[in-house]
């Protein structure tokens, strides 16, 4: 580290469509050790800027430099995120917040970041495995969108790339799964994975489900799902905690596993990622103990030759926020370098 990077303070943050985390770190803590931390709901600002200036006005400590990765592609310094109607400028922000260096990058190249230097701790296994040293590493996460990324072995380094795989045409494997796709062709004209395979997708899914068997749906749920702003939460905690009541809400989770398993599989198998496949984002550590039980490996695996392969692959859920670890270290890494 060059001389006058100990005291250096980094603004690391987490730009979703329904949530902002923000936090400070220091070169001398490191990246896992937040000085200060605190999240917003996104549409309680108007923009950015605003919500870094409402975190900064209580937060102990000057950042000089700020990291932030957001939910959606960036482009020469400049962002649009995919489900909230904000733009975002690097340079813009820089002055704004009168810092150094800002450096804005897509959330799954910054989980990508943080996925080599994961511990234990962070993760939970659902498949052993036995990973090929150096092989590449694919990251599926199912948030209110779906995010995919993929890592590669440069010699060196794993090197994050970043991927919009989860906008790529949904394939069904199975009867329902296909009439889940004509049903959802019929609403959106085009289906892709994100519609059936996120938080987002959750009620889609479940529309479907009910349409082959709307009498399963008791008076009081149905209630509650008009009154919702967004339905996932119910959707998922119905599936989660009351399956023996929620029919449906507990099909929902299962066709969601079966269609994870099956792109997760899509994209170790494009990647060859002999390396390990990591699933993150906000839904896998709710439904720890649903993709343990079997059917997300069943769905894994069902690719013909190529089972045994994808039975070698370690898959593992990351239990912490990582995109926010990753936009630390990426933005210490900058600013190290910087």
């Amino acid at each position: 580290m060059h001389h006058g990077g100990k005291g250096l303070m980094l603004l690391a943050g987490d730009i979703g469509g329904t949530s902002i985390r923000l936090a400070l770190v220091s070169a001398k803590g490191g990246p896992r050790k937040f000085l200060f931390e605190k999240e917003f709901r996104s549409a309680d600002f108007a923009g950015l800027q605003p919500a870094i200036e409402a975190f900064l006005a209580t937060a102990e400590g000057e950042p000089t430099s700020a990291s932030i990765c957001v939910a959606g592609p960036v482009l020469n310094g400049h962002a649009r995120l995919t489900n909230l109607p904000w733009e975002l400028d690097e340079e813009a922000l820089r002055q704004g917040l009168g810092l150094k260096q800002v450096h804005l990058i897509n959330d799954l190249k910054a989980i990508a970041h943080a996925i080599p230097s994961l511990e234990p701790a962070e993760l939970v296994e659902i498949n052993a495995g036995k990973a090929s040293e150096n092989g590449a590493i694919a990251v599926v996460a199912p948030g209110t969108g779906l995010g995919e990324a993929f890592l590669i072995w440069d010699g060196h380094a794993y090197l994050p790339c970043v991927s919009e795989g989860g906008h790529a045409d949904f394939a069904p494997t199975n009867p329902m799964q296909a009439g889940l796709l004509a049903f959802l062709t019929g609403r959106f004209r085009r289906v892709a994975y994100e519609r059936v395979c996120s938080g987002s997708g959750l009620p889609n899914i479940y529309d479907y489900a009910r349409s082959l068997d709307p009498a399963s749906e008791s008076d009081a749920f149905r209630a509650a799902l008009l009154e919702a702003h967004d339905r996932t939460p119910l959707i998922l905690e119905a599936g989660v905690k009351d399956e023996a009541n929620n029919l449906l809400a507990a099909e929902t989770l299962r066709v969601f596993i079966d269609i994870l398993g099956a792109e997760s599989a899509n994209l170790a198998l494009k990647v060859l990622a002999t390396g390990g496949v990591y699933l993150a984002g906000g839904l896998p550590p709710r439904l720890i103990p649903q993709l343990q039980d079997g059917a997300f490996m069943r769905a894994f695996t069902a690719k013909g030759r190529f089972a045994g392969l994808l039975q070698n692959v370690p898959v593992h859920v990351v239990k912490i926020n990582a995109a926010l670890l990753g936009a630390a270290i990426f933005g210490l890494e900058q600013a190290r370098s910087g």
